[in-house]
């Protein structure tokens, strides 16, 4: 079904995409993304891997005990939108990479 040098090009081609999806993870470690509240008190840094880097609360008047449930909800729409961000970046980074070695997936 395949020849040998059909199977060497071809091991070769999925080693060069290995390569290019590791320089992408390289490169996605240092590109940063941030999701806030909408009232900006608590921010999330992300990088576009995916990892979380940064959790700040900008205004610590939100930390009195009271407030508790409003800052977990703050946090966790905080979150989602670094993680969406992050998400977006990664997605079209290895789109990117993926793009020259394959057709039709730029």
């Amino acid at each position: 079904m395949f020849g040998n040098a059909d199977m060497g090009e071809m091991m070769a081609k999925l080693q060069e995409m290995q390569q290019a999806v590791e320089a992408s993870k390289k490169k996605l470690e240092n590109i940063h993304v941030q999701g806030k509240t909408p009232d900006g008190k608590i921010r999330f840094v992300m990088d576009g891997n995916r990892k979380l880097r940064e959790v700040s609360i900008i205004d610590v008047s939100i930390l009195a005990e009271e407030n508790k449930e409003e800052i977990e909800d703050m946090l966790v729409v905080a979150f989602n939108r670094a993680l969406q961000e992050a998400e977006l970046v990664n997605e079209e980074e290895m789109k990117n990479s993926a793009s020259g070695m394959l057709p039709g997936m730029g």
